[in-house]
């Protein structure tokens, strides 16, 4: 198993046409986000791409280059609209073989179910070859096990590959994160802080939060305006995040202050 550095970058991949023409709508983003924070991991990046294996193929030689640890989320069966598998290999220049273990754990799958009175022992037959092209992979990889079904997903360059089905998929990441990337769990702090303004518009407050980032460079300040939703008065959320506790308060502390000192009031005008 490869050991990133410290400070990676996790990127997320989801595959599916079903997903980009509405038929089906995305979970796999809110639960990365969630998963990655849960051990005090960030997401830095996002991709929703159509099973399109030209397109798959050139996403995956950027994503391959940049080093990046990166979840990808679909395409990896053997139906003709599944191209993951071998948009993986085309990017990496590498041939597609039958991974043992995989053909192993779909061996099981169906003699597991040839145990429930489905399905033949035979693995020559048509319907289990098919099967057995789900473990067909470019070489080099690693399996990731699937404890849902046993077909598995497979590990290549920092790149972990798994079904659309989030009742797979998400507990495979889980195992990846937890024993692939465990020694990268809450190695940095992340640092949020915010609060809410009203009666003061966004670029007012402008030059006061790129001030901020000159004075602090390890800090981001950041503002997310609202124009009233749901009955809420307009509003901007403003705040500061880094990994220093310290540079962080100080950061935010001027920043109120200058808020302040511009006019915004911190109590919505309809109180």
């Amino acid at each position: 198993m490869t050991s990133p550095q410290v400070n990676a970058r996790f990127g997320l991949i989801i595959v599916g046409d079903e997903i980009l023409s509405g038929r089906r709508q995305d979970k796999h983003f809110s639960k990365v986000i969630e998963m990655l924070s849960a051990r005090g991991l960030q997401l830095s990046w996002a991709q929703f791409l159509s099973d399109d294996r030209d397109a798959l193929t050139q996403a995956l030689q950027r994503s391959f280059a940049s080093g990046d640890i990166v979840f990808s989320c679909g395409g990896i069966g053997a139906t003709p609209d599944d191209h993951t598998r071998q948009a993986a290999a085309a990017a990496l220049g590498r041939p597609m073989v039958l991974h043992p273990e995989a053909a192993e754990q779909i061996r099981l799958r169906v003699m597991d179910q040839v145990a429930k009175g489905v399905g033949s022992p035979d693995m020559s037959t048509p319907e289990n070859q098919q099967r057995l092209q789900m473990g067909v992979l470019p070489t080099g990889c690693e399996i990731v096990p699937n404890p849902y079904n046993r077909i598995p997903g497979f590990f290549v360059e920092r790149h972990t590959f798994v079904p659309g089905f989030p009742v797979m998929a998400w507990p495979m990441l889980e195992w990846t994160l937890d024993t692939r990337y465990r020694h990268l769990h809450h190695t940095t702090e992340h640092i949020e802080h915010s609060f809410i303004v009203y009666a003061m518009p966004e670029s007012r407050i402008t030059p006061a939060l790129e001030a901020l980032e000159q004075k602090w460079p390890g800090v981001k300040a950041f503002s997310l305006p609202s124009v009233g939703e749901d009955g809420a008065s307009p509003h901007i959320e403003l705040g500061v995040k880094g990994e220093d506790a310290g540079a962080c308060a100080q950061a935010l502390e001027f920043l109120r202050s200058e808020a302040l000192r511009l006019g915004a009031q911190f109590e919505s005008p309809g109180k």
